[in-house]
């Protein structure tokens, strides 16, 4: 009965959205300046209106079903949903400014937009309003959703511990299932403990709404039984992550082939997030390419004219995943550098696996100059062109590096590489290698389309200061 209840409120919740967000479109038509007063009046303008009236409205709500908002509302914090919902909105800005431009309404250029932080602002308000009040309801112990822990150790003590300390989810637990005794002094009362066998029995004398799987990976195997059980009786089962291990990250639900999987990736960055990164990657490269020209051109005079060998220098550097790609810069090297690299290890000024000498005897005199304010680097913008590197993101290794790696070390290839990033903004070579990679693995963990931004507006300045360059 509760499971529809639920059911019943998410769709509920759906409508009272899609009228929220209605109301907000018609208050904001409403508004001085929100209507093209020169548009003509006519049939075609009013199914204009109307059709992207519709979209507006729905676009909230559709939004939401698509990231399965409405599930697991329960257990989320108020900042986390306000979060959520700022995300979404940036998206149904998007949106609601597509469909103006494909239906042609009679309004101004910036009114979807207004919409759009209107109905926000609107959302946020309702989603405020329900989660105080529907945990206020919870915390006096009304409509409460049953749960039964499988488990009674360490694992099974917590939940019953997180539960406990938040009363606003509105979770009763009916009983812990272990065919084990929990040894004396356990936070699990004997009495609240049935066993393995006693789970049909339990779904049919009691109502229960959720099966929290918080067992040891030993008894795995015997639990198939109360697993069973609450499929065929159609019952919620919720298997804690951390089932493998505390170093797996937060898993994210997919398909292979036509089984459910669980994806354990390091960061799960927003895919359509991922998909703005690139396109912005592929105009800055072709920008940076048209701007950077004349002084690339420059460049390869003084270089041709001062020193013998190619303008450009190639190698092959680590990027995604490890991938190996051939990576362009101009040349600021003698061309034996890497076979003189070997007589200059003991001059290494960089820890770990990286070479950097302040004042490497194989850098020519105009490379000093180009790797001071890093024109060497403007090829790269061909990397990000064809998808071998992005405009911000950690630099990327040369394979005889990466090999001398430890396991962690490795994340920092679990994004692609860039041509500037927080290393390059923080110093560079007065940065060791140990914070090197603390500060690539804070990106990776922490990123956004705004510290892209940030570090983006940070290169310019730190670049014509040569700051940290060598």
């Amino acid at each position: 009965m509760q499971r529809e209840d639920s059911s019943h409120f998410d769709h509920l919740y759906q409508l009272v959205d899609l009228l929220v967000c209605a109301g907000v479109l018609l208050a904001t038509l409403a508004l001085p300046g929100m209507l093209d007063s020169g548009a003509s009046p006519g049939n075609a303008t009013s199914f204009s209106l109307v059709a992207f009236g519709i979209g507006s409205a729905l676009s909230w709500p559709l939004g939401f079903q698509v990231l399965d908002f409405y599930a697991f509302q329960r257990r989320n914090r108020l900042d986390i949903i306000q979060h959520r919902l700022l995300t979404l909105g940036m998206r149904v800005a998007v949106a609601q400014c597509a469909m103006a431009f494909v239906f042609s309404p009679p309004v101004t250029i910036g009114m979807p937009v207004v919409c759009t932080v209107l109905q926000l602002a609107a959302l946020c308000g309702l989603r405020a309003i329900v989660y105080r009040t529907s945990h206020w309801i919870r915390r006096n112990e009304r409509h409460d959703r049953n749960v039964v822990i499988v488990g009674s150790g360490p694992r099974a003590a917590y939940v019953k511990n997180v539960i406990d300390q938040n009363p606003g989810w509105g979770l009763h637990i009916i009983g812990f299932v272990d065919n084990d005794t929990p040894p004396e002094g356990a936070s699990v009362a004997p009495e609240q403990i049935f066993k393995i066998s006693d789970m049909n029995d339990l779904i049919s004398d009691q109502v229960i709404d959720e099966v929290i799987v918080a067992c040891p990976r030993s008894m795995l195997g015997s639990i198939i039984e109360a697993v069973d059980s609450c499929a065929t009786a159609g019952v919620p089962i919720t298997l804690l992550s951390d089932l493998f291990g505390d170093y797996l990250p937060a898993p994210r639900t997919t398909r292979f082939g036509s089984m459910p999987a669980l994806s354990f990736a390091p960061v799960h960055h927003n895919r359509f997030m991922i998909s703005i990164k690139r396109a912005i990657d592929i105009a800055g490269a072709l920008v940076g390419l048209s701007l950077s020209l004349p002084a690339i051109a420059v460049a390869a005079l003084a270089i041709k004219l001062t020193s013998p060998g190619p303008i450009f220098f190639r190698q092959v550097r680590c990027g995604f995943n490890g991938r190996h790609f051939m990576m362009y810069k101009l040349r600021t090297m003698e061309v034996n550098a890497e076979a003189r690299k070997l007589e200059l290890d003991e001059h290494n000024e960089m820890d770990g696996p990286v070479f950097k000498m302040t004042h490497d005897p194989r850098v020519t005199k105009v490379g000093h100059t180009l790797r001071r304010y890093s024109i060497d680097e403007l090829p790269q913008f061909w990397n990000v062109l064809v998808g071998d590197m992005s405009l911000v993101g950690p630099r990327p290794p040369v394979p005889v590096e990466v090999a001398e790696y430890q396991t962690f070390e490795r994340r920092r290839l679990s994004m692609r590489p860039g041509i500037t990033c927080l290393w390059q903004v923080s110093g560079r070579n007065k940065v060791g290698f140990e914070d090197w990679v603390r500060l690539d693995l804070e990106y990776i963990d922490t990123w956004s389309l705004r510290s892209d931004l940030s570090i983006l507006l940070r290169t310019l300045p730190a670049v014509m200061s040569g700051d940290g360059a060598s």
